[in-house]
C-alpha cells in the first residue's frame, strides 16, 4: 500500500486528481490538507470533504491549512474554476467535517509517525509546505518523496507571461521549497511537474465520453462546443455527471483565450506521476523563483548546466506520455464511477 498525502487548492483538475488517487485501490490517501488558491482555503476543504462522500470514502482526514500567502495578498481564480472551484458542478454539503488540526500540524506529525513511508503530492501553492518545514526542516528526508505542480521553464506561463499559477500565488513560499532542497540526493529531490508537460494533459470531449463509457453509462457523455455554455449533464451516474459539469466550465474558460475547446489537467497528471502510474522522465535543475520584480515576480527559472555552481533542488519532469496517462485516468476513475449508485432523474439538475 502506498501513502499519500495531498496538499491542494480544488480546482478542477484537483478535483480529478483526487478522484483518480480514490480510485486506485493500492493508494491511502494519509491526509488531505487544503491551502488558498483557487478558491478560498475553507471552500477548498469543503470541495474534498464532498468529493470524498461522492465517491464513498470516510475516514480520510481534511485540514485547513493557510489562508493567506506568506508574503503578498491573496489572488483567487474563480473565473477559471467557477464561484466554488468546481464549474458547473453542484455537490451536497458534506456531513464530514473539517480536521480540527491545522494543516502544518497534520503535515509534520504524520511524516514523522511514518518516516519514509510518505510520498507528498502539492497541486496548489506551496504556502502549507513551506510553513511545515519552518516547523520541521527535516521533512524532505523523512519524506518518501515529493511531487509538485508548479512552475514553467522555458515556457510561456498561464498567469503572466513567465509565471505559472501555483508558484505566483505564493512565490515566496515555493522559494523556501526549493532552497530547503538544495544539495540532497538526486533521488531525494521534488518531481516538479510543470507547465511544459502538464499542458499537454489536454482533456477533450471525446475523454468525456470514454470516461462515460468506462463507467457503464447507457447514455453518451457529450460535452461539445456547439452546446450551450453552462448545460448540465443528465447522467445517472453521480460521479460521471459532477466531472462533466466541473469539466465543462474548464473547457469554456480554456476556449474564451483561445486555447480550445479543452481543459488542461495538470494535477491529475502530478496524481499519476506520485504514485508511478505513468510514465515520464525528469533532468535535474537549480531553481531559483523571483519573489522581488513586479512584473516578474513567480517566474520559475532552472539551471539544468550548472551555470550558477548551486546544488540541484529539483527534478523537472521534461517528457510525459499523455495518451498513456488518460487511458490510466478513465480506466481508473471509470472503475470506481461504476461502483457507485445511480442517481435517479429528480436528482439530475
Amino acid at each position: 500500500m502506498q501513502s499519500v498525502l495531498m496538499d491542494v487548492d480544488t480546482g478542477i483538475d484537483d478535483a480529478l486528481a483526487l478522484v483518480y488517487l480514490l480510485s486506485r485501490p493500492e493508494i491511502a490517501i494519509r491526509a488531505i490538507t487544503c491551502t488558498a488558491g483557487n478558491v478560498g482555503a475553507r471552500q477548498v476543504a469543503l470541495n474534498n470533504l464532498a468529493l470524498l462522500e461522492l465517491c464513498g470514502r470516510t475516514g480520510v482526514e481534511v485540514a485547513l491549512g493557510a489562508e493567506v500567502p506568506l508574503d503578498i495578498p491573496l489572488v483567487t481564480t474563480e473565473e477559471t474554476h467557477g464561484p466554488q472551484g468546481i464549474g458547473y458542478a453542484e455537490l451536497p454539503k458534506p456531513a464530514q467535517e473539517i480536521s480540527p488540526r491545522h494543516a502544518v500540524d497534520v503535515w509534520v506529525e504524520t511524516v514523522r509517525e511514518h518516516p519514509g513511508e510518505i510520498t507528498g503530492l502539492i497541486t496548489g501553492p506551496l504556502t502549507n509546505f513551506a510553513l511545515a518545514l519552518r516547523r520541521e526542516p527535516e521533512l524532505p528526508r523523512l519524506l518518501k518523496g515529493l511531487v509538485i505542480m508548479g512552475g514553467c521553464f522555458n515556457y510561456q506561463g498561464n498567469t503572466t507571461p513567465t509565471a505559472e499559477w501555483n508558484v505566483s500565488v505564493d512565490p515566496h513560499a515555493a522559494q523556501e521549497v526549493f532552497a530547503a532542497y538544495s544539495g540532497l540526493p538526486e533521488d531525494g529531490l521534488p518531481v516538479v511537474c510543470a507547465l511544459e508537460t502538464t499542458e499537454r494533459i489536454e482533456m477533450r470531449p471525446e475523454h468525456l465520453q470514454r470516461l462515460a463509457e468506462a463507467a457503464g453509462a447507457d447514455e453518451p457523455e457529450l460535452v461539445l462546443p456547439e452546446q450551450p455554455e453552462g448545460q448540465r449533464s443528465v447522467s445517472g451516474n453521480p460521479l460521471v455527471a459532477c466531472l462533466s459539469d466541473a469539466i465543462r466550465f474548464y473547457m469554456e474558460f480554456h476556449r474564451l483565450y483561445d486555447q480550445g475547446f479543452v481543459a488542461h489537467m495538470h494535477d491529475a497528471f502530478a496524481a499519476a506521476v506520485a504514485i508511478g502510474r505513468t510514465p515520464y522522465g525528469t533532468r535535474p535543475a537549480t531553481v531559483h523563483v523571483e519573489t522581488g520584480s513586479p512584473r516578474l515576480i513567480g517566474t520559475t527559472v532552472a539551471d539544468f548546466r550548472g551555470i550558477w555552481k548551486e546544488p540541484a533542488n529539483a527534478r523537472i519532469v521534461i517528457s510525459n506520455d499523455p495518451g498513456q496517462c488518460f487511458d490510466e485516468l478513465i480506466s481508473s476513475v471509470g472503475a470506481l464511477a461504476r461502483t457507485l449508485p445511480v442517481r435517479s432523474s429528480q436528482d439530475s439538475p
